[in-house]
Order: C-alpha cells, then sequence, then structure tokens
C-alpha cells in the first residue's frame, strides 16, 4: 500500500503562522528608524548647502545629524528583512518579472541609501577632525547626498511601492485603500519629490502602515498555484 502523502510539518506551519508578524515586525521597525533618520537630518541640516548654518559649530545639531546616519544602516537592515519576509509570504504565487522589479528596486534603494549616508558620513567626520570645509566642498556634499537621496533612492523606492501594490492587489494581501495609497505614493515619489524634502517620509509611512495592517490582521488566503500574480 502507498505511503499517504505527509501533511505540513510542524516547521511548515510554525513559519506559515509567523511569517506575516515578521514582516509586520521588521517593517515597523524601518519605518520608525528612516522616519527619525530623516527628520534628524531635515532639522538639523539647513536647506540652503551653500550656507554653512548654525549645524557645523554646533555639537548638538551634528550629534544630531551623526545619529540620523547612524540610524540609517539598521533601517536598512530591516527593510531587507522586510523583502525577504513579503517574498515568503507569496511564496509560489510569486511571478519572476513582478520578483525580479520589486527585488532590484529594493536593493537599489536600500545600496543607494547606504552610498548616501557614508557620503554624508564622511563629510561629518572630516569636520571633525580637521575643521569646518570651505562652502564649496560643503555644498558638493551636500548636493550629492541629496541627489542620491531624493533623486535616485527615492525613485527606487517608487518602484518598490509600486511594484509592492501590484502583488498586493493580484494577492490581496492587503487593503484595497492601502493599494490606492501605495499608488498615491509612488506618483508623488517620481514626481513631486522636489516640492519638499518631506515627502520623503512618504515612503516609511506607507510600508508603517502596511506592517501595522500585516500585523493586526489574520493571514489572507491567496489564490490556488496556478493563478499566478502575473495574471491579469
Amino acid at each position: 500500500m502507498a505511503d499517504a502523502p505527509a501533511g505540513p510539518g510542524p516547521l511548515a506551519v510554525r513559519s506559515a503562522l509567523k511569517t506575516p508578524r515578521a514582516a509586520a515586525l521588521a517593517g515597523i521597525v524601518f519605518s520608525i528608524l528612516l522616519i527619525t533618520a530623516l527628520t534628524l537630518l531635515r532639522v538639523s541640516v539647513p536647506a540652503n548647502p551653500a550656507v554653512a548654518g548654525g549645524w557645523l559649530t554646533d555639537s548638538g545639531k551634528r550629534a544630531a545629524v551623526a545619529i540620523g546616519l547612524n540610524l540609517i544602516p539598521f533601517a536598512g537592515i530591516a527593510f531587507l528583512w522586510f523583502i525577504g519576509v513579503i517574498r515568503d509570504r507569496i511564496g509560489a504565487h510569486e511571478d519572476r518579472f513582478f520578483a525580479t522589479v520589486f527585488l532590484g528596486s529594493g536593493l537599489l534603494f536600500v545600496g543607494m541609501m547606504f552610498v548616501a549616508a557614508a557620503f554624508a558620513g564622511g563629510l561629518i567626520a572630516g569636520i571633525s577632525s580637521s575643521g569646518s570645509p570651505g562652502a564649496d566642498t560643503l555644498a558638493l556634499g551636500r548636493n550629492v547626498t541629496s541627489i542620491l537621496l531624493n533623486v535616485y533612492s527615492m525613485r527606487m523606492a517608487a518602484v518598490f511601492t509600486l511594484t509592492t501594490v501590484t502583488i498586493a492587489r493580484r494577492t490581496e494581501i492587503v487593503s484595497r485603500w492601502l493599494t490606492v495609497a501605495g499608488v498615491v505614493t509612488a506618483v508623488v515619489l517620481l514626481v513631486g519629490v522636489g516640492i519638499s524634502p518631506w515627502v520623503e517620509l512618504l515612503f516609511p509611512v506607507w510600508i508603517l502602515a502596511v506592517s501595522i495592517e500585516i500585523l493586526a490582521s489574520r493571514p489572507r488566503a491567496l489564490a490556488g498555484p496556478a493563478e499566478s500574480i502575473g495574471q491579469s
């Protein structure tokens, strides 16, 4: 007599139960850290890169900037975990096209955010060791950091958001209002990031809302394996 097919083992059941909570916690940690880091940077550094302002001579503001930059690596780690557990939750329903864009945009976002933080951190370290730089050096450092963060990193965040919204809509893992909010967030990040530096906060706020819903709701049943998210 043929053996009966074995049911899901304890490890699979435990993973299925813990994945949504892990995704939510990782997203919440990422959102809080990035919101805190961006807020510290925006309130401490003057808007005009050609003006040194008081933060170069104010030890409190320099410390706030240093704290904000040091939070970014931990935010990136939490974001990578968030990506991993979301993909794990989708599992076999993941389409190769969306998987590539989803993962690629997320990794590029983290990479450019790290580069921007490293460049700004090097500028802060130079100030601490050799005194205030000239206006040209400060302007160059601020411009490079701003372009990396606002132009490139936030555009990748917009692509990540659009892909996540598409996946969420087709698998119904989040509410419809969050998919609409995600589309709005992505559009603003794509075309309106230069309106205000605070627009950057839309991305972590949206991730925070998604994470809170995943944490508060029961896991949603996905469609059958044949119904890939790549189908319309």
